[in-house]
């Protein structure tokens, strides 16, 4: 295997079809709750890791922590050293638009960014990360299938949660952007190199317009609506 340095999986440990939590604590608990003879193959800076089975179907569950350069660590192990195919954020984002209310889930097909991460490959150029169509599709239908009304567009994938420059971060929300988060455009980026598959879904934990917000217990344990359409994608 190649040289890794963050998950310590051995070859064949994890599946193709792998959701991606920020938060470890909500892989253990989709590993509890929803696989079954689920297995951890990961525990390196905490960062839990699971395979099991749903409906049959083997799925990995992987930490990534908060920010991309975080995130985009664990998606460039598992693409280039684990063989994943299909990576799909489960993630909870803020709203930026009063039409999207706290719980309500958004599929992103793009992800804009502030981050210098993503125009750094490309000499400060534009580079516009975008959502994998086959999944996206895949998971509308699955949503609508469940009854589950979904908002499909664009997320900000922000590099700050504590924001002191002074950015109107309702500029991006002036152009249709649904919400703000802090990886999608990352795992889009990374994706899209490597030619695999990668979509993302979130859970509104809080909304910008209202105020008003979720417990870091209900992050962790509640937001299962997006958790059961991931999981559908297997």
């Amino acid at each position: 295997m190649a040289k890794h340095y963050h998950i310590e999986a051995q070859a064949g440990d994890i599946a193709e079809l792998v959701l991606l939590p920020g938060d470890p604590k909500r892989a253990e608990y989709i590993a509890t709750h929803y696989l079954e003879d689920a297995k951890l193959y990961n525990t390196v800076r905490g960062m839990s890791g699971f395979t099991g089975t749903y409906q049959g179907k083997r799925v990995s569950v992987q930490g990534t922590g908060m920010g991309m350069p975080s995130a985009g660590i664990y998606i460039h192990e598992l693409i280039n050293v684990y063989g994943a195919k299909k990576l799909v954020r489960i993630g909870s984002c803020g709203s930026l638009q009063e039409k999207v209310g706290l719980r309500d889930i958004i599929l992103a097909m793009s992800a804009c960014t502030n981050s210098a991460m993503v125009p750094r490959r490309f000499f400060h150029q534009t580079y516009a990360p975008t959502a994998n169509f086959d999944l996206l599709y895949q998971a509308y239908n699955i949503a609508r299938d469940k009854g589950v009304s979904v908002h499909v567009g664009s997320l900000l994938s922000s590099d700050h949660f504590y924001d002191d420059t002074g950015e109107d971060v309702f500029r991006w929300a002036e152009y249709g952007v649904l919400a703000v988060e802090m990886e999608a455009a990352e795992l889009f980026t990374v994706a899209a190199k490597y030619g695999v598959q990668a979509l993302a879904i979130c859970t509104v934990s809080d909304s910008l317009v209202t105020g008003d917000e979720t417990s870091s217990e209900d992050r962790e344990t509640s937001f299962t609506q997006m958790m059961e359409i991931a999981l559908e994608l297997a």
